[in-house]
């Protein structure tokens, strides 16, 4: 018996000594293996199918967007943002907004609350149907994933109506959006609301009671409430173990005390509780949209902080004093409080939060952003050991980690 294997038995884990047969091999799940993105890696010790220890490697990204940020003035760090969870990338735009009104103590205009809670609310759909599609692919059940695209294109759709861009949106501004939403938005929205439950009611029904489906996730990956909290995990991870905590909830942000949603738990904090969670935070997503859209306020979509929010393209063509802020806010020289300030948003995977510290510069003196998949990725060797191979592969994509959040 090798030594390593004394230290990784341990108890809950269905293995012994005695229990042990056959050849231990090590096997490299990744970088290059499919099921892991090509760029994190997971050395197993496996006795036949099944894993006895694991060890993870992150860091083949090395962008380093948090000091390429502290480079950049505040407006344009939004591309960066984008590229955490690149998935549902308008809430990490929102969230990244909402910090630098926090510093400077922007008043935003209710309407442009509500509108940033239809678009983040899209995105975490759009966000949603790619873990869950990608659960039952993995499961081996194709059709869902090729079913709810098809929803998740109209999403994009949505987004482009709005910003030009589908994937990496670098949809809206401090203070507010660029443009108020459009006619054919709304239509577009209100079409997406009245077909996207029927075709959701159908992707759940073809997983959700399958025996096969539910024979391949319950049980897989499992971690409990004091684990996940112990390792800071948030989001639907968190929830899946059956802890109730929910930033748009605990701490909220855009109006989002306005809404009447619930926060749906889980019991066994496995791939089919992370499964199921998702499945009615979409529903809940659906009741919020239609919430704020109903209720949409009169007003401005952007706030007064001609600092911060670039004026009109026909103001900066005809009048000085627009003329003079957008030069200033384009080439950086708009003067910043000094300050210090935490701001975290609900995202697709979790708490998403933005440390930002000012000397009053034309750039962050110091930023870090809070990558809830960088988090709790830490705990994916636990909660793997003494799983098969193939429960590895479906507790990662249920876990959804996204590459853009592991590395800084």
């Amino acid at each position: 018996m090798n030594e390593w294997l004394d230290d990784d038995i341990k108890p809950g884990n269905n293995l012994s000594k005695e229990t042990i047969d056959g050849d231990i091999a090590t096997l490299n799940l990744g970088p290059t293996h499919p099921a892991t993105h090509g760029i994190f890696q997971n050395i197993l010790k496996v006795d036949g199918e099944r894993i006895l220890s694991s060890e993870q490697t992150v860091g083949y990204i090395h962008r380093a967007f948090e000091k390429i940020a502290e480079h950049r003035p505040y407006n344009q760090i939004t591309p960066l943002t984008d590229r955490l969870n690149y998935c549902s990338s308008p809430i990490n735009n929102m969230g990244w907004h909402m910090t630098v009104e926090k510093l400077i103590q922007a008043e935003i205009p209710k309407k442009v609350d509500y509108m940033r809670v239809i678009i983040m609310e899209l995105a975490r759909i759009a966000d949603h149907l790619i873990c869950n599609s990608v659960i039952g692919v993995d499961t081996g059940a194709l059709t869902g994933f090729t079913y709810v695209f098809q929803q998740r294109e109209k999403i994009y759709e949505l987004f482009e109506e709005v910003c030009g861009a589908r994937l990496t949106t670098n949809v809206g501004r401090i203070g507010g959006f660029e443009r108020d939403f459009s006619p054919t938005f709304h239509k577009k929205l209100k079409d997406f609301l009245k077909e996207f439950p029927k075709v959701f009611n159908e992707f759940d029904n073809l997983l959700s009671r399958n025996r096969i489906f539910m024979d391949r996730t319950i049980n897989a990956g499992p971690i409990s409430a004091e684990r996940a909290l112990e390792y800071s995990f948030s989001g639907p991870n968190l929830r899946a173990a059956g802890v109730d905590y929910d930033v748009r909830v605990m701490n909220p942000y855009s109006s989002y005390q306005d809404f009447d949603f619930i926060v749906p738990v889980g019991t066994q904090g496995d791939t089919y509780d992370r499964f199921q969670v998702r499945q009615e935070e979409i529903r809940q997503s659906l009741s919020i949209i239609k919430q704020a859209l109903d209720a949409m306020p009169e007003g401005k979509y952007f706030a007064d902080v001609p600092e911060f929010y670039l004026p009109p393209k026909e103001d900066v063509y005809n009048k000085m004093e627009a003329l003079i802020y957008h030069f200033k806010i384009v080439m950086g020289e708009t003067p910043v409080p000094v300050g210090e300030v935490y701001h975290s948003v609900e995202g697709g995977n979790g708490e998403v939060g933005f440390y930002l510290i000012s000397d009053g510069g034309r750039a962050p003196f110091r930023l870090q952003f809070r990558r809830p998949c960088f988090i709790y990725y830490q705990a994916y060797p636990e909660m793997i050991t003494g799983q098969s191979i193939s429960d590895a592969v479906l507790t990662l994509s249920s876990m959804n980690v996204i590459a853009g959040e592991l590395d800084a």
